[in-house]
């Protein structure tokens, strides 16, 4: 029970901080006042109200008596009512209403329901109360006439409920707004925090965050932005210690290739310049895939112009794009573009053509690169993002690599907060499916 009730709540309430706070703040001060306008509605409006129809239900009985017993004095009877009551007070002789104009609901018409019903009987009244704006009219079967009354309002219901209301509700009104203004700025810093993470989360460098709000969003704020500078140090360290060893080992493999051009037995030259040219390969590679992390500007990308450049330079018409309209996302454009050219220099190294198709929901891209193709078997699809990982069999991604190519483009796609999947192409290739947020 208390489960499908905490379940039931935890649907309801709204999901965000602001909203919910906005609740615990407001909830209390609108049941305050509906409880204070109730208790007075109860104990001193309805109260005063029954009075004051009862005194006019008296003088409305008192009318009808006086006119069965004198009716030679009606008129001096009329007129003091009229001056002194501001009654209006007409006799005639017709049919009384069939159809009631009271209203079922309103809290004056049954106050005087139960007035006229207990002082002249049932069926023996008529009264409307929404006939006219400022003046009741009132109708009693007298014999064979009908005895018309206009009275004021003011007689029937007290006229300083609205007032009431307007004071009871303008203060809770203010009090609400004033509670806006002060939770918008104790959750600001709150939103603040979590965009910055969400930038940090997808490799964006957060260079401008400054810690506010309150001791506590300030604390928690003030740790993540030290978090954050320990990464980008970590981050910058590594690659400017993978640089140092590349400008390092790059001298003495210059030499050994001009020592090897003087060599006499130019089949042990080429050997060994093969081994060196492979050296400097991985030796790339291995800073490649260290500086995935660069400290590159997040910047608006147009896919469409980025895809465009692709094509122009892989220069192949083995390769063919699908991209249905311009979508804008906000990402590292040096970064994603190496990630989608190694997809596709992949396809295009083990297969005749690739296919890419750019797709676009609600939120997110999706980018399909599929070829044609051997493939690569389902049980090693999640080997080949591992780095230094490489395939013996008739596919490999890196076959003249150091098995760094998908743990790059994994690494790249993952900072800017999408995923990577590989999957079985319709040419019976490789798919691979790129989704990035926007």
């Amino acid at each position: 029970m208390f489960f499908g009730l905490n379940k039931f709540i935890k649907v309801v309430l709204p999901k965000r901080l602001f909203y919910r706070a906005l609740i615990i703040v407001a909830a209390p001060t609108i049941i305050l006042q509906l409880i204070i306008t109730i208790v007075f509605y109860d104990s001193i409006w309805i109260k005063a109200n029954k009075n004051s129809t009862r005194a006019l239900v008296a003088q409305l009985k008192t009318v009808q008596e006086v006119y069965q017993n004198d009716k030679k004095n009606l008129d001096f009877l009329t007129d003091s009512y009229k001056n002194n009551f501001n009654f209006e007070i007409g006799i005639y002789q017709e049919k009384f209403p069939d159809v009631s104009g009271e209203r079922r609901y309103s809290p004056m018409d049954r106050s005087l329901r139960r007035e006229l019903k207990s002082a002249f009987g049932n069926k023996n009244y008529w009264f409307s109360t929404s006939k006219y704006k400022n003046a009741v009219e009132i109708k009693i079967k007298s014999e064979n006439d009908v005895i018309e009354f206009l009275v004021p309002k003011e007689m029937v219901a007290a006229s300083s409920v609205r007032l009431f209301v307007l004071w009871t509700t303008l203060p809770s009104i203010v009090l609400i707004i004033i509670a806006l203004i002060f939770l918008k700025n104790q959750t600001r810093p709150l939103v603040k925090l979590a965009k910055a993470a969400e930038r940090f989360g997808k490799g964006d460098y957060v260079n401008d965050f400054r810690p506010s709000g309150a001791q506590e969003i300030r604390k928690a704020a003030y740790e993540f932005d030290r978090m954050a500078k320990r990464i980008n140090r970590h981050l910058n360290q590594r690659s400017e210690m993978l640089s140092g060893i590349s400008h390092d080992l790059r001298t003495p493999l210059t030499r050994l290739k001009l020592q090897l051009a003087m060599l006499k037995q130019k089949d042990l030259s080429e050997k060994m310049s093969k081994d060196i040219d492979e050296m400097e390969k991985m030796l790339n590679d291995y800073l490649q895939y260290a500086k995935t992390q660069t400290q590159e500007q997040t910047s608006d990308i147009q896919l469409q112009k980025l895809f465009e450049e692709i094509y122009s330079n892989l220069n192949t018409k083995n390769l063919s794009i699908n991209l249905s309209e311009n979508i804008i996302l906000k990402g590292r454009p040096v970064a994603l573009r190496r990630s989608f050219e190694n997809v596709i220099q992949n396809g295009l190294a083990y297969g005749k053509r690739v296919f890419v198709e750019i797709q676009k929901s609600s939120n997110r891209v999706l980018v399909i690169v599929e070829d044609d193709g051997p493939g690569i078997p389902e049980d090693q699809y999640k080997n080949v993002f591992k780095p230094f990982f490489r395939l013996d069999k008739s596919r490999s991604l890196n076959n003249s690599g150091v098995g760094l190519g998908l743990a790059i483009v994994e690494d790249i796609i993952n900072s800017h907060g999408g995923s990577i999947q590989l999957g079985k192409s319709k040419y019976k290739g490789l798919q691979v499916k790129i989704s990035l947020p926007f």
